[in-house]
């Protein structure tokens, strides 16, 4: 007896068993160029790169802790190996090659100053300073001069911040009282702010305080260029109000005066500021020559 349910069955069937036939003689009558992994031709071999010859610089490093006497450490590095500036040397020797040398380092981008030091016999910071190409010349670092050292490149900065303190670097008010504290600015005329750019950009690093001759023979009672761009910058701000205070304090025979324009400061800035004209202002303003420009925004009135 026919039946057809059957006969659709076994047709079903066949065409599983029909496929897998096609499949395998179409693999079998195509070429290998499509299908066979690494029949095309391989690609050309990149050339060898050459290594490159080591480029041995050496740094001349001042050591010292309590307890010894000081001396200069030599440390070769190959410039290959290391990054451009010389923060990138002195963090390559403390991690391969000598973990009890002593610096200061934070930002690594010129913003905080704690790498100040004497580099081949400049003032910098040791994060924008390029190391010297001149292979044959060493390059010798010290710590800032004339402070006292705490150990290796790490300076005594603990008179310099006193100093700094002295000038009351921040914004003083007549009628702070009656302002509302927290919940307002003090605000200020673009006009007027101008007058502080080249000012606000100090960095405290100390490079123009410890390059000044000024400063290593009166340290104790001259406050240093540094310190005394911070006094003008408050001086001159259109927001503060005890300026006639502020350059009271600065009548003395030391405190500014000591200031011989020698330039070493403005010479050795590793932002570019000018602390020396910072100084000429300030002695103009002591001396009744200019005044301080009227502000042109009342901030107090803001409060009213």
């Amino acid at each position: 007896m026919y039946d057809r349910k059957s006969e659709k069955a076994e047709l079903f069937c066949g065409e599983f068993t029909i496929i897998p036939t096609i499949i395998s003689s179409f693999y079998e009558n195509t070429t290998n160029d499509l299908f066979t992994p690494g029949a095309a031709p391989p690609p050309p071999a990149p050339p060898e790169q050459k290594k490159k010859e080591p480029r041995i610089k050496t740094f001349q490093i001042y050591r010292w802790k309590p307890g010894e006497k000081p001396k200069m450490q030599t440390y070769n590095i190959d410039l290959n190996e290391c990054g451009t500036m010389v923060l990138d040397a002195l963090i390559k020797i403390k991690n391969e090659k000598d973990q009890t040398l002593a610096f200061r380092r934070s930002c690594r981008e010129g913003i905080c100053g704690s790498c100040s030091m004497n580099i081949g016999g400049i003032n910098t910071l040791a994060c924008v300073q390029k190391i010297d190409g001149n292979l044959a010349a060493p390059l010798r670092l010290y710590p800032l001069p004339h402070m006292y050292v705490i150990r290796d490149l790490v300076p005594d900065m603990s008179q310099f911040y006193e100093q700094y303190r002295t000038i009351q670097p921040w914004l003083q008010r007549k009628n702070e009282s009656k302002e509302p504290k927290g919940s307002a600015q003090y605000l200020q005329h673009p006009q007027d702010r101008l007058e502080l750019d080249g000012l606000v950009e100090c960095i405290l690093c100390a490079c123009c305080q410890t390059a000044c001759p000024s400063y290593w023979w009166n340290s104790d009672r001259y406050l240093g260029p540094a310190v005394l761009m911070q006094a003008y910058r408050w001086v001159i701000d259109s927001r503060d109000d005890a300026t006639e205070k502020r350059l009271t304090q600065l009548i003395d025979p030391y405190k500014l005066y000591r200031c011989h324009t020698i330039l070493n400061c403005t010479n050795t800035c590793p932002k570019n500021l000018n602390p020396a004209k910072a100084i000429i202002k300030l002695k103009q303003l002591l001396a009744g020559y200019k005044k301080k420009t009227e502000p042109k925004l009342e901030t107090a009135k803001l409060f009213e």
